[in-house]
């Protein structure tokens, strides 16, 4: 397993390194219709979603995911330290008692396009809109670097996790399956539809078997991103 965080340990200095993590059940939903979705996946996953937010400088999610599930995103289960939290909130909804913004002496950074009120000790930092009115990775991810948080967590929701793969701001993807068929649901990854399967992203793929059942697919996207620069959505 200490393989799967070597790539993120690594890092090289001086340029952002990405990591997303997406949980799901064998036929790729990360909830049932109605949202539910704990647990899917069992404990030793959530050890090393844990452990991921320890190896990063951020871990980021969407605000749907903060409405949602009202994550802490700390480092609880294992030895480390909690990541800078970070919540993409292009639209202002982010709910002024959420728990992620919690002082407990780490740093609270909300991603936006336009200034909203903030609460007291959270850092705004605007970044620049796609057409489709969402925050563009690639500048998210930029000014994530400059605020001094090269090494960041995508933790969710599928629909913050799909864009980033969309727009090849994605470096390593951690894809947690759970040995369960939900057979409807939310689905976990939904990107711009191809035509022919060449067009698939196919990332060199290490896979690690957990203690408990559920099995770790560790994707480097990387060289899958360079196969196919033009496939990226305008």
């Amino acid at each position: 397993m200490e393989a799967a965080f070597a790539a993120i340990c690594g890092a090289p200095a001086g340029r952002p390194f990405v990591v997303a993590q997406l949980g799901q059940s064998l036929d790729g939903r990360i909830a049932t219709l109605n949202g539910h979705s704990k647990y899917i996946n069992r404990w030793a996953a959530l050890d090393h979603l844990h452990r991921l937010r320890a190896e990063v400088d951020a871990v980021l999610v969407g605000v749907g995911t903060v409405v949602a599930d009202d994550p802490l995103l700390t480092v609880r289960r294992v030895p480390g330290r909690s990541p800078v939290r970070v919540v993409i909130d292009a639209n202002g909804r982010l709910p002024a008692n959420a728990r992620c913004l919690n002082e407990d002496g780490v740093r609270r950074i909300v991603l936006r396009a336009e200034p909203k009120p903030t609460p007291p000790g959270v850092e705004e930092i605007l970044v620049r809109r796609l057409g489709s009115g969402g925050l563009c990775p690639q500048a998210m991810v930029e000014a994530l670097q400059a605020a001094g948080c090269p090494r960041i967590l995508v933790e969710g929701g599928a629909r913050t996790i799909s864009l980033f793969l969309e727009h090849r701001a994605v470096d390593r993807l951690h894809v947690l399956v759970a040995p369960m068929i939900i057979g409807s649901g939310v689905p976990g990854i939904e990107l711009p539809p191809i035509t022919l399967v060449d067009d698939a992203l196919r990332p060199t793929t290490h896979v690690h078997p957990l203690a408990d059942g559920d099995v770790l697919f560790d994707c480097d996207l990387r060289f899958a991103a360079s196969e196919n620069p033009d496939h990226v959505a305008a």
